[in-house]
């Protein structure tokens, strides 16, 4: 009898044991670990978020940088983590969805190795040109690109990234072809686009409007449905030639699968918050992107979806970082 009554109280002990640990979390730091290196859309929209998380929680929630292999060194290595609440994947289009099939790597698929936990911001991007070059409109580059063995380079901030993915959209549309050149994020991707070594690329308003705004570089159109109110005289792609087209980048926050669910639904609903904040709302609107919080339920639909919708585009193109 006592016996049994003894591994009744331990099993009771080891059930309460993480529902403790839940209620206590955090109570130590929290890392959100990054697919790409400071500078650009998703390092600008953590640091951000891991001020205001600090706020809620108490607990600094500190933005470790991890690029190369198209995000894929970051998502595995949270895949990889311990599922206790203190390690976190915030990344964008490519490195969760797409580049395990780009680069060729089972290195992780958010649908098994992840919990979706929120989206954070969704941001239009802009095709610029450095301002040397002679292209005032999309159809002039266009053009460029469909003359036999021109020396047009794009800039990508890694493959399979929306910014990459447009550029092959555009490419596959228009019967234009161009070399893309894949940097380890937006920021080295942006340094040598203002520098002229090479003409245009694909980048996300929050990175490419304080250049605009500055002469440094030269807008030709938006991806988005609607022209943009940072720059009114700018197009979409919609309106030169490229019906029903738009496109966002986004960026979102998931748990390893097995993270508790109470963790997930409360970092989850600290989000919501937060991105609704008018104060919060208008950091990231001075950066060009739109904070917008979602439930886990909500990011995980929004994610198959995009799935869905980019894949074949993926597939029949035959992208890949090889």
């Amino acid at each position: 009898m006592r016996l049994v009554t003894a591994f009744l109280a331990t099993s009771a002990a080891l059930t309460v044991l993480p529902a403790l640990a839940q209620n206590t979390w955090p109570d130590k730091p929290v890392k959100l670990v990054l697919p790409y290196p400071p500078g650009g859309n998703v390092d600008g929209a953590a640091r951000i978020i891991s001020e205001q998380l600090q706020a809620v929680f108490k607990q600094p929630f500190v933005v470790e940088n991890r690029p190369g292999a198209g995000g894929m060194i970051a998502g595995e290595a949270v895949a990889k983590a311990q599922p206790d609440g203190y390690t976190f994947f915030m990344g964008a289009n490519g490195p969760i969805l797409f580049s395990p099939t780009i680069f060729k790597r089972n290195a992780y698929d958010w649908k098994k190795d992840f919990a979706p936990v929120s989206s954070v911001s969704f941001t239009p991007l802009v095709l610029q040109v450095h301002p040397s070059t002679p292209y005032k409109t999309v159809a002039e580059l266009i053009a460029a690109g469909k003359k036999p063995g021109n020396a047009l380079t794009m800039a990508s901030p890694g493959a399979g990234t929306t910014n990459h993915l447009l550029s092959e959209y555009l490419q596959r549309e228009s019967g234009a072809q161009w070399t893309t050149v894949h940097y380890k994020g937006n920021a080295p991707a942006t340094t040598d686009l203002l520098g002229g070594q090479v003409q245009f690329n694909f980048d996300q308003l929050s990175v490419a409007g304080p250049f605009i705004q500055q002469g440094r570089t030269r807008a030709l159109a938006v991806s988005s449905p609607k022209r943009l109110p940072q720059l009114p005289d700018v197009p979409t792609l919609q309106e030169v030639g490229f019906k029903d087209f738009s496109t966002e980048t986004f960026t979102g926050i998931l748990a390893p699968r097995a993270t508790p669910k109470e963790i997930v639904v409360r970092l989850s609903d600290a989000l919501q918050k937060i991105l609704a904040d008018k104060a919060v709302q208008a950091k990231f609107q001075a950066l060009g992107s739109e904070a917008r919080g979602t439930t886990p339920e909500q990011f995980t639909e929004f994610l198959a979806k995009e799935d869905a919708r980019w894949m074949p585009v993926i597939k029949q193109a035959n992208i890949t970082a090889e």
